[in-house]
């Protein structure tokens, strides 16, 4: 009788119908989230707080389905998104409207939009991808950070005395070399210094090749990399889900060796 339940619960689960209603019931919480924040009626007020209270009993039978549907218990708090989703849910059902906690409960419920990325496959790979990234890009991050101090305090020095709204300490001219990077009217910024020093341009050019399109990019292709790598990891597991336990060798692998066959036969035939 219960494998019976726990095998019902987990085909519900899986189903894609299950799915899509979940996740317009989390667009739908968004949608309250964002409607509270304008000035309406009281006894409008009073409909979308029932409905956001039906919202969050949706999400606390929709928790207890995957829980019961999954064959071992334990397994399903090793999840981090398990996790995620069940502490949010346990928290909105704690009336704390009229209390001091009222803000900390609004800050709970807004953190619901996040579970859409538990529950899409795509938006899940992504963020463990983003995560898995963070190790290497605070390396980068340093790196990147060590030249902007450098660079500002160059631009101090160089800089202070033509406009030290913008080059007055180090912290101010920080700030200035972010706008430079980010190409917030950067120019203004050059064209200001080169009246008294007309080299500066150079500065400026040096700064931007680093930070924007050297270090940028580095952050940007360990992103891909990641993301590549979750992804062939996730295909990995379909496949020996699929078939048994036994992962198929990836189709890029298969490609390569096609590819050395190829070039040791025609070097043969040479």
């Amino acid at each position: 009788m219960l494998a019976q339940l726990q095998r019902n619960f987990d085909r519900l689960r899986q189903n894609r119908l299950f799915e899509t209603f979940v996740i317009v019931v989390i667009l739908l919480s968004a949608v309250l989230i964002g409607a509270k924040s304008f000035d309406i009626n009281p006894a409008y007020l009073s409909i979308l707080n029932t409905l956001d209270w039906g919202i969050t009993f949706i999400f606390l039978i929709e928790i207890g389905i995957r829980f019961f549907g999954e064959q071992n218990k334990r397994q399903f708090f090793k999840s981090g998104w398990n996790v995620f989703d069940t502490l949010i849910v346990m928290v909105s059902l704690i009336p704390v409207q009229d209390s001091e906690l009222a803000l900390l409960g609004r800050m709970i419920r807004i953190f619901r939009v996040l579970r859409m990325v538990s529950i899409i496959p795509e938006l899940r790979i992504l963020m463990n991808s983003l995560l898995r990234a963070l190790p290497q890009m605070g390396y980068v991050c340093l790196l990147m950070f060590i030249l902007f101090y450098i660079f500002a305090a160059l631009g101090t020095s160089f800089f202070e005395s033509i406009n030290p709204e913008l080059w007055g300490h180090i912290g101010v001219s920080l700030l200035t070399l972010f706008r430079v990077m980010t190409f917030e009217d950067w120019t203004d910024v050059m064209y200001e210094t080169m009246e008294v020093h007309a080299w500066s341009w150079a500065y400026y050019i040096a700064f931007i090749f680093l930070t924007a399109f050297a270090f940028l990019n580095m952050i940007i292709g360990i992103v891909v990399k990641v993301v590549e790598e979750e992804q062939n990891k996730e295909r990995q597991a379909k496949q020996a889900a699929t078939h048994g336990g036994k992962a198929e060798p990836d189709r890029y692998e298969l490609q390569c060796q096609i590819a050395e066959l190829k070039e040791l036969i025609e070097a043969k035939l040479k």
